[in-house]
């Protein structure tokens, strides 16, 4: 067992060390992953898409590196109960189209029931955003993109579907600043549900955002799950998939690790110090 231990420790320090492609996933529950999930219990189905595979790993909550496995988000969006996402349906995906691509570190960082306002620069969730980032740069590789699903909390009041054009496109802006990388690569989703009556307000913000390098991931139409506001399982591989698609006519240029040597200071402590402080 302890051979085996360092045998699977020595591949992560391997992957780590590798040109990995790191992609960000961030939003809310659709994108941390309700498939298979009813009354609040994960059937424990992995369907072959969304299979570990060596080539694909995680950066978990406490900020190591680890096979990446169903549920990806399962340390991360702890209040609420995690299946299948699209994060490794899309990495399977990516790696299968593009052979140039021999590894990806996927960084969950999306949180269930979430509003757009709750991830302004200088909030809790914004700066986890940013500190998972700058830790996953520090083994090596680059960033390629953010993955983004998020807005079905922003339909239950007018005003935040109102809104929310202009505070999405703040929070990309913001974010770029701090990630020194003004043309971070962004992949957002257009909703396929919401919790409340303002879904197309919101569809229509997020079909029209505006700012350069952000493209838009259409879901309206996938299957949902019986609460109708998650996607089920096969939906949420096939949306992964759309990801890639997307993803591989972006051309994106990456954020290197290097780069964070110069991400600037929050509370007078550089993230990078934060982060290896703990």
């Amino acid at each position: 067992m302890l051979a085996f231990s360092w045998l699977m420790l020595l591949v992560y320090a391997s992957l780590v060390g590798c040109e990995n492609h790191i992609i960000l996933l961030a939003g809310q529950s659709n994108m941390s992953g309700r498939g298979g999930v009813v009354n609040d219990t994960w059937d424990g189905i992995v369907p072959d898409e969304s299979r570990p595979s060596r080539s694909i790993i995680r950066l978990s909550a406490g900020l190591t590196w680890e096979k990446a496995q169903e549920p990806l988000h399962r340390d991360i969006d702890v209040t609420k109960v995690c299946g299948i996402g699209p994060g490794l349906a899309f990495a399977k995906s990516l790696m299968h189209t593009d052979s140039s691509v021999r590894q990806v570190a996927l960084v969950p960082c999306a949180i269930g029931g979430t509003n757009i306002s709750q991830w302004a620069r200088g909030s809790q969730l914004y700066n986890q955003l940013v500190r998972r980032a700058v830790a996953a740069l520090q083994g090596g590789g680059t960033i390629r993109a953010m993955l983004w699903y998020q807005g079905e909390s922003d339909t239950e009041t007018l005003g935040d579907a109102e809104l929310y054009k202009g505070r999405f496109e703040n929070f990309i802006i913001n974010l770029r600043k701090d990630l020194v990388f003004p043309v971070l690569p962004v992949i957002q989703v257009a909703l396929a549900s919401g919790s409340g009556p303002f879904i197309a307000k919101v569809r229509e913000a997020q079909l029209g955002t505006e700012i350069p390098n952000v493209w838009c991931v259409d879901a309206k139409g996938l299957q949902l799950q019986p609460d109708g506001l998650h996607l089920s399982s096969p939906a949420q591989i096939q949306l992964g998939k759309m990801l890639a698609h997307a993803f591989l006519q972006t051309i994106p240029s990456p954020i290197h690790s290097s780069a964070s040597r110069r991400l600037p200071k929050f509370n007078g402590i550089s993230l990078f110090q934060s982060i290896v402080g703990r």
